[in-house]
């Protein structure tokens, strides 16, 4: 099954349970655009390559599409469509007026040198302006695309239209119109998420521990996994003990120092290395661990019916997009665990993209504790929102995500009607 189809099945369980009619399904579940771009970026040989990439507007009923575009060989069409899908209900769930959006690049940036990368990124925007605007679309940062690449990108529609354009894009650097808070949001969204769920099964009576007595393990040490676990020892005082990256996990049985971890990786790239950790683990290992709550924030479809199974946690917390396939889903939800769906708790990172964008458009910029601070209640809200439709409808909490963001995105599309 594609991802594409892991995402509408989800989709479809959710519209089952609010008995969503047959016409509103269809127009909801198809992308209302897809873009493919061939062309060609001049190498520095003098040579010239094309590239293929991708720009996906899912939905735009509720605002303008919003979604990052991701540099990787592994790049596809089909990708692209399920993260745009995903975002439609991600920006609905937590309330802000956005649809969902997505784009790619099929290229491996560690192959170019970075005149090369800004040369491609240039001429992927300007292939994709015909659809992109800060009232239209609004692109971000995502994997292996950063800041620079969305200053490249805002200076390239900006040029073409003839005038500075800062809320064409998001994850911008604050020298050009980007927003204090917006490195650490999606992290902090999770840890917001964490300290939630908590909250709400200690209140049922069904987990009966304190933040700081949960053992918590985190696969991917990236932007998001990082920030997330550096936020839930410094703040939360729970125990992460064991993290992972590319180089493979590090556990320690009394808590890592995840600053110092932290700290590691942006002086060396990645945790290879490391030696503040009690031992080395794989990734694999890490996911099977006996923890209160498991965070994987690094790749799709980690947990399969192949592992699932094997898992322990009693909380998982998606940061990641899609690391659960639907199967592996049906049996951690069969062993009771609770799963805080993606789509609500990596919400942070768009939710600060909106409160970029607003800046942005209004040439006026927040102070840090104002970002945390509106971050914190629109998560917060978002989070209840999601627990009382669950009790509602007697659904996990994934399906009640959905069915609390297709209300929001159905009733829009109603009101505003179909056109002529």
């Amino acid at each position: 099954m594609s991802l594409f189809e892991n995402a509408v099945k989800q989709f479809t369980k959710a519209a089952d349970v609010m008995n969503l009619d047959s016409s509103m399904r269809e127009v909801l579940s198809m992308p209302k655009r897809e873009l493919t771009v061939n062309f060609p970026v001049r190498m520095d040989d003098g040579s010239a390559r094309v590239f293929t990439g991708h720009r996906v507007q899912h939905n735009i009923a509720l605002g303008p599409a919003k979604g990052g575009i991701r540099y990787h060989q592994n790049v596809t069409l089909d990708e692209v469509k399920a993260l745009a899908f995903w975002m439609t209900w991600k920006a609905a769930v937590v309330g802000i007026p956005y649809g969902g959006g997505k784009g790619g690049v099929q290229v491996d940036p560690t192959l170019l040198s970075k005149t090369e990368v800004e040369r491609l990124s240039r001429r992927f925007f300007s292939e994709i302006q015909v659809i992109i605007g800060e009232n239209k679309d609004i692109p971000a940062p995502d994997v292996n695309t950063n800041g620079q690449i969305m200053a490249w990108y805002m200076d390239t529609y900006s040029m073409n239209v003839g005038h500075s354009v800062l809320g064409v894009v998001t994850g911008k650097p604050l020298e050009i119109g980007g927003s204090v808070g917006r490195t650490e949001a999606t992290g902090r969204g999770v840890r917001i998420c964490a300290e939630e769920v908590v909250k709400y099964l200690n209140e049922k009576g069904t987990f009966n521990k304190e933040m700081r007595d949960v053992t918590v393990a985190i696969q991917g040490f990236g932007n998001v996994g990082s920030y997330a676990a550096t936020l839930i020892n410094d703040e939360l005082n729970a125990k992460v003990i064991a993290v992972s990256d590319i180089s493979g996990g590090y556990y320690s049985e009394k808590g890592l120092n995840t600053d110092e971890m932290m700290k590691y990786l942006e002086e060396n790239g990645s945790l290879e290395g490391y030696t503040g950790a009690d031992k080395k683990i794989t990734n694999e290992e890490l996911l099977e661990m006996d923890v209160d709550m498991l965070i994987p924030a690094a790749l799709e479809n980690v947990i399969t019916a192949e592992n699932a199974d094997k898992v322990r946690a009693k909380i998982v917390v998606e940061a990641a997009n899609g690391p659960i396939d639907p199967d592996g889903e049906d049996i951690l939800t069969e062993k009771g665990c609770i799963i805080v769906p993606d789509f609500v708790a990596n919400a942070g990172g768009v939710t600060v993209s909106y409160f970029e964008w607003v800046q942005s458009l209004q040439w006026f910029f927040w102070e840090l504790e104002d970002v945390r601070n509106a971050l914190h209640r629109i998560m917060k809200k978002a989070f209840c929102g999601v627990v009382k439709t669950g009790e509602k409808y007697d659904v996990d909490m994934r399906t009640a995500a959905y069915v609390n963001a297709i209300e929001k995105v159905a009733q829009a599309t109603r009101l505003r009607g179909i056109y002529p």
